[in-house]
């Protein structure tokens, strides 16, 4: 019979997995989903010129030990002149374990990785809403979170430095961030 225990070696490489960084993806879920069409049948009976606005914002809060939700909210609006034919707003959450990452670096991946893994599934849930709706799918651009974030960041160093107070270089992990 062989003694099962593990050697100090194992025991070592373990305990150096578990002192390293961690980032995990628990769960990605739809949070809500609102569709209106304010004309009804009407917005199917006649030629429109449509006009598309997208509205982004991001929210994130701590929910436990090293695990955040961040929830990435998607508005589009759909106008024909001053009538609205359709709006759309998804909220896309997840759950992600967050270990090992704190400071700028957390407040980063929270406002880039995270919102970066949930932009497809929101992105899917409008296209297939609009064409359950009977409307067009809808090609939404891919979104360059890490260039938005930097631009957040220097928003918030230029606003920190007009009012003359100190800035950590960034959006606070609880913020919810709009572009």
């Amino acid at each position: 019979m062989t003694d099962e225990t593990p050697s100090t070696d194992q025991a070592a490489a373990a305990a150096t997995e578990d002192t390293g960084p961690k980032f995990a993806v628990q769960r990605i879920y739809l949070k809500d989903l609102s569709f209106e069409t304010p004309q009804g049948v009407a917005a199917f009976q006649k030629q429109w010129q449509p006009k598309v606005s997208q509205d982004l914002n991001t929210k994130s809060s701590q929910v436990g030990e090293g695990v955040y939700e961040v929830a990435l909210r998607l508005t589009i609006t759909v106008t024909d002149g001053e009538e609205t034919i359709y709006l759309i707003e998804v909220e896309q959450a997840g759950l992600f374990t967050i270990q090992g990452i704190e400071g700028q670096q957390l407040t980063q991946v929270i406002n880039t990785t995270c919102p970066s893994m949930l932009f497809p599934y929101a992105r899917e849930t409008i296209d297939s809403t609009l064409t359950k709706g009977s409307f067009p799918p809808l090609m939404i651009p891919p979104i360059n979170f890490d260039g938005l974030f930097a631009s957040a960041v220097q928003q918030a160093e230029a606003k920190a430095s007009e009012e003359g107070e100190p800035t950590d270089a960034g959006v606070s992990k609880g913020d919810d961030t709009t572009h």
